[in-house]
């Protein structure tokens, strides 16, 4: 389980913000000042920041600053609730990786906190071509085989087949397909990816209905099995 440090001294954004982020399976640690933060960023297992630009104590970017002088390399996503460019300017200046002007999505700020650590994280083994089954795919030039017969993918298709065999095996939801696959400037509906998700059974598994290979997880999302 990832832990993200939320330092906001707004603390109806403060709960609401921990709330919809342990909804989301992250352990939550709070401060709601400056001083009380940087010591938590400091000594914590952390592996995100969400930090506030305003705050009591100690402020955003002074804390930004001296964390990346003591070496520590933590994701930190800035919060501010000013329009300046300036003022993103100096957050990103001082160390931090990101930022989100207030008023903000929550969907949105899920999905930067996902995008930096996905970037923190090991880098997945990229795929050029892969077998399973009865199938066969060239991600170079998005060609299908089935039965070494040619199947009609579309480009987004094989992106989605791509992201379930790196994480073969591994429960994947609906709103990290949205998230990784379509991204956090579009906003399809979990009934989009349901559809792709019918589309490809009909185009790769050997009886829909059944599936081998692209499984549904009641209540949380698909899983790929060779």
């Amino acid at each position: 389980m990832k832990s993200i440090l939320i330092i906001e001294d707004d603390l109806s954004i403060l709960k609401g913000l921990q709330a919809s982020l342990e909804e989301e399976n992250y352990n939550i640690i709070t401060a709601s000042d400056g001083e009380k933060g940087y010591e938590l960023a400091q000594r914590e297992n952390i592996d995100l920041i969400i930090l506030d630009l305003m705050l009591p104590g100690k402020g955003g970017q002074d804390i930004c600053r001296d964390l990346r002088s003591e070496g520590i390399d933590t994701p930190i996503l800035m919060l501010t609730s000013k329009n300046e460019e300036i003022d993103k300017v100096l957050g990103l200046e001082t160390g931090a990786d990101d930022y989100v002007t207030k008023p903000f999505s929550i969907r949105e700020l899920q999905a930067r906190i996902k995008a930096l650590l996905r970037r923190a994280s090991p880098i997945k083994k990229e795929v050029d071509t892969f077998s399973f089954g009865n199938v066969h795919l060239d991600f170079i030039r998005l060609e299908a085989l089935k039965n070494k017969k040619p199947v009609k993918l579309s480009a987004k298709e094989f992106e989605i087949l791509k992201f379930f065999i790196q994480h073969e095996g591994e429960m994947v939801s609906r709103d990290m397909l949205l998230d990784e696959v379509w991204g956090y400037d579009i906003y399809p509906t979990t009934r989009t990816v349901d559809n792709y998700i019918l589309s490809l059974r009909k185009k790769i598994e050997d009886d829909p209905a059944n599936p081998q290979h692209l499984l549904t997880l009641h209540g949380a999302g698909y899983k790929f099995r060779i």
